[in-house]
């Protein structure tokens, strides 16, 4: 299980890297790929949306800018029920995440903020 965490906290390393060196051509067809898994839901609100996926063991969220552009606050926090908050938040251009939680048979509650928008789910995935 140990192992599994690593192999997944580096390929989200990964993608992380990748976003942030790619050009605004190529980031903003990686952001939709930038979560493993299934999309299990998509949260929209005035300055973008949240989007939430899931694998069997884990749940991964991003907060996605609706009008990519210039940097401003953004931050995005997934929590599963019983655990902490996973919280990636600072001025960004397009997203902010993706962060990623265990959350093997345990629901989970995002929020997301873009530029003083926000947006959040109550407990979900459950």
């Amino acid at each position: 299980m140990f192992g599994r965490l690593v192999v997944h906290t580096v390929v989200v390393l990964a993608v992380v890297v990748t976003l942030s060196t790619a050009g605004s051509g190529t980031e903003q067809a990686a952001a939709v790929s930038a979560c493993s898994g299934r999309p299990a839901k998509t949260v929209p609100f005035a300055t973008g949306e949240l989007r939430i996926h899931k694998t069997r063991q884990y749940v991964c969220a991003l907060a996605v800018a609706r009008q990519p552009g210039a940097r401003r606050e953004m931050s995005v926090s997934l929590q599963p029920r019983g655990g902490h908050a996973a919280v990636d938040k600072g001025h960004f251009t397009r997203q902010a995440g993706p962060v990623t939680v265990h959350a093997l048979n345990r629901c989970v509650r995002v929020s997301g903020t873009i530029a003083g928008k926000s947006a959040s789910t109550g407990w979900i995935l459950c």
